[in-house]
């Protein structure tokens, strides 16, 4: 799959939207990939999946963890499409990464970090530090989409397509300067 057919995928679902968004990393954009209106079909989910999983084939995943909330549903597919023994996810508890809900990772346990987009790779990176801190291994990070300029996660990191899609600073954004009402679609607030 290329980035061109991951992108006509998320034109054709209407997972692009155009506007003013603030993301969960703080920066502003012109656009917006809802990632959640393209994992809501479960035959769209399994088909990218299978596309993300293949190239893990060969590895021992035991479970697959992502951060809530666009890592959820991924990491349940990808850890059926990698026959893991589980998929769980973190949340943010007073601005912190954790496990909640009864959720542990075993030392040696090897793990698959999933995200939908991948902007600055801020929650990825705490989802990595948490699992490394219970004594679990990280083999790798995979996304649907990396709209970052490139990130090193120290471990493998595989996505459908990557994305230049242009992100401001509050102070720098043109959109704020314009006075155009900005949307905070993403999950964290």
């Amino acid at each position: 799959m290329k980035d061109k057919d991951v992108i006509k995928l998320f034109e054709a679902n209407g997972a692009i939207l155009d506007g003013h968004f603030r993301l969960s990393s703080g920066l502003h954009s012109r656009r917006y990939l809802q990632c959640a209106l393209i994992l809501q079909k479960p035959d769209i989910a399994q088909r990218l999946c299978e596309e993300l999983a293949a190239r893990f084939k060969k590895e021992r995943i035991d479970f697959v963890v992502g951060p809530a909330m666009g890592g959820i549903v991924l990491a349940y597919e990808m850890a059926r499409q990698l026959k893991a023994r589980r998929a769980i996810f973190t949340e943010r508890e007073n601005d912190l990464m954790t496990l909640r809900r009864g959720f542990s990772i075993k030392p040696g346990e090897r793990c698959v970090v999933a995200e939908d987009v991948v902007t600055t790779g801020g929650s990825i990176a705490e989802v990595i530090k948490l699992v490394e801190a219970a004594g679990g291994k990280v083999a790798g990070v995979v996304s649907l989409i990396d709209r970052s300029s490139g990130i090193d996660f120290g471990v493998k990191f595989e996505t459908l397509a990557r994305v230049k899609i242009e992100a401001y600073s509050r102070d720098a954004c043109p959109l704020c300067k314009k006075g155009v009402p900005i949307v905070k679609p993403g999950s964290r607030r």
